[in-house]
């Protein structure tokens, strides 16, 4: 090598020396040599909308562990599992991070990269075995501690209820013959549409579903093939999705989930099924609103889709499993749920078993539809997620009335009898 090849070499490894991120394993920024033990920890998530409510938990946490730095550094929604896949496999992956519950979180348990995090202390006694269940392995495994869950309702604008003297349907019967009386009084009734697939079938089909074909233990039987996925129940939840159709937006076929929103908070559309996590986008709304349980039908009880949607748990290569450990034991505590309930936003309820208390009025009352009334996961997620597209598209074109709802369970069983 020449003088001048040496010198091109090595004025490239100094520019690679500046330019490329320095990180530990597990994707960790590591932290300054200031000989105090300083530790700065990465963690990732889907939850782009969070930085401020995350912010500001994570710097209450370091008033207890000065010591201990952690960013929280979001990807955009749709492409967090596969950046995460991406960046484990590349040895790059954050410190801390949001785990899936069910399948896919249990693919990156198997895989190597989620931690085990059954023996974090209040883990196993701070939560129920219901909340646990999202985020175990079949052999008992625990791989990441619950964060928070999400609620699904109907939000209607009290206002227009008020001036049209109505009232909270107690049936599904009584919610079509409201519709049917908004509609003729001038008034778009719902202000959902399939611009945006994923949001008809999780915040509309999926949070009906319980109501027709029951909770937990029946939705076992599915999965099982004990029942099946055309049955009665099944045929009776899809004509109650067709019978929505004529009460949805004008050209609701390219209505999106963002549309939806503004539909709503216009008041173009009096009520919008939707889940928990919309009810920030309302806090400034120029009218009074309020929450209701989708209801069932008549004879049958109403039950809450209550979904289990976030958990955190650290990667199994980082090189400091202590500090990630503490922050997880901290967050397990009924002190850390505490301060995570502050810190959420609002439609995100933490899942420990101790008492919290939400400061946001519309958080108690979706948190409210509970009482009393049997709760469960979206339907697909637990054992049926391949199912997901199927059903979806089911739905689509049972609205647009391509398919009758017998149709449309058939297709679904067929899906999912290769799945079983």
């Amino acid at each position: 090598m020449n003088k001048k090849t040496r010198k091109a070499a090595g004025m490239l490894l100094l520019a690679l020396g500046i330019l490329a991120p320095v990180y530990g394993t597990g994707g960790r920024e590591s932290s300054p040599a200031t000989g105090t033990g300083a530790v700065t920890l990465v963690m990732g998530s889907w939850r782009a909308d969070d930085v401020a409510q995350m912010n500001n938990l994570l710097a209450e946490y370091k008033k207890l562990k000065p010591n201990v730095t952690i960013q929280f550094r979001p990807t955009n929604p749709p492409d967090y599992n596969a950046t995460l896949r991406l960046q484990l496999d590349g040895g790059t992956g954050p410190d801390l991070m949001y785990a899936r519950s069910y399948a896919p979180g249990q693919e990156l348990f198997n895989a190597g990269y989620f931690a085990d995090c059954g023996d974090i202390p209040g883990v196993k006694q701070n939560f129920s075995a219901a909340n646990l269940a999202p985020w175990q392995m079949p052999d008992g495994k625990l791989f990441a501690v619950p964060f928070a869950a999400v609620s699904h309702a109907v939000y209607y604008n009290k206002t227009i209820f008020q001036k049209e003297g109505l009232s909270i349907p107690q049936t599904w019967e009584d919610f079509l013959v409201l519709c049917e009386t908004l509609s003729a009084k001038g008034y778009t009734p719902l202000a959902n549409g399939v611009g945006d697939e994923w949001d008809i079938l999780e915040v509309f089909y999926l949070a009906m579903l319980p109501n027709y074909v029951g909770g937990g233990a029946e939705r076992a039987k599915y999965e099982s093939g004990e029942k099946k996925l055309n049955d009665a129940n099944f045929v009776a939840s899809l004509q109650a999705v067709a019978d929505t159709a004529k009460y949805l937006p004008a050209g609701f076929e390219s209505v999106t989930y963002n549309d939806s929103q503004v539909l709503f908070n216009t008041q173009q559309a009096v009520m919008f099924l939707d889940g928990s996590w919309t009810a920030g986008v309302y806090a400034d709304a120029p009218f009074e609103w309020g929450l209701f349980a989708i209801p069932a039908p008549s004879g049958r009880p109403t039950l809450i889709t209550f979904h289990p949607d976030m958990a955190i748990t650290y990667n199994k290569t980082t090189k400091y499993p202590q500090e990630c450990r503490d922050f997880l034991a901290w967050l397990a505590s009924p002190e850390g749920a505490a301060v995570a309930s502050k810190a959420l936003p609002a439609g995100f309820f933490p899942m420990i078993n101790s008492p919290i208390t939400l400061d946001d009025p519309h958080a108690n009352e979706f948190l409210a539809l509970n009482n009393g009334r049997e709760t469960d996961a979206r339907f697909v997620w637990p054992k049926f997620l391949d199912l997901y597209a199927p059903m979806n598209q089911a739905v689509i074109k049972v609205l647009k009335g391509e398919q009758t709802p017998l149709q449309a369970a058939d297709d679904i069983e067929a899906a999912a009898s290769g799945m079983r």
